[in-house]
């Protein structure tokens, strides 16, 4: 058995990752799933690679694992790309998903359907024993409702339409739905294709 510890105390990016990744002898672990606390990772990278790298190496040196972690966020053309690297905290340290949401609903207030489009972006750095890295990366294009709907996943899913859901945000999806079309999902199926490769 090939044990892989995930940089993530969020349980439903576990489960999409375990979901993506299902090979034969692999179990994907968190910290909390070793007896141990979440390792906190200072992300103080400037793109998404970046913090995805930090954390995924720190949680190599610290348990002694294979490490995955991935930094993913929100990029919303009409604000520069914002809240992007700091998606989970666009509202502030101490976020909750509901405080981005509301932060995320204000910032677009008055912005018509056509200039709300945005895409999620995740970026995946696997690193082995050896240290050696493996990094793949996906995106997902679509828009920001103007309200929250759904309540399947997490972060800014009830705000999100994909292009390729009409109609339906990423919060009204089930989960293979969602990590048919997902950033993370398309960054998870392009690791799987590396790592069988």
């Amino acid at each position: 058995m090939r044990r892989i510890i995930v940089a993530t105390g969020n349980r439903g990016k576990l489960e999409e990752i375990r979901s993506a990744l299902d090979f034969p002898g692999w179990e994907f672990v968190t910290a909390a799933d070793l007896g141990a606390d979440t390792l906190h990772v200072e992300e103080t990278g400037e793109t998404f690679l970046d913090n995805a790298r930090l954390k995924a190496h720190a949680y190599r040196e610290a348990f002694g694992l294979a490490a995955l972690a991935d930094d993913s966020g929100l990029e919303v053309d009409v604000l520069g790309g914002e809240p992007g690297v700091y998606s989970s905290r666009y509202a502030g340290e101490t976020a909750t998903d509901a405080d981005n949401n509301k932060k995320l609903l204000a910032a677009l207030a008055g912005t018509p359907c056509e200039r709300r489009t945005a895409r999620f972006r995740s970026v995946i750095v696997l690193v082995a024993e050896d240290g050696t890295e493996t990094v793949a990366e996906g995106a997902c294009e679509g828009s920001i409702d103007f309200e929250p709907r759904g309540t399947g996943g997490f972060g800014y899913d009830p705000l999100f339409l994909p292009d390729a859901a009409v109609g339906r945000t990423m919060a009204e999806l089930d989960l293979a739905g969602k990590n048919a079309i997902s950033h993370r999902g398309a960054a998870l199926r392009a690791l799987h294709e590396l790592l069988e490769g």
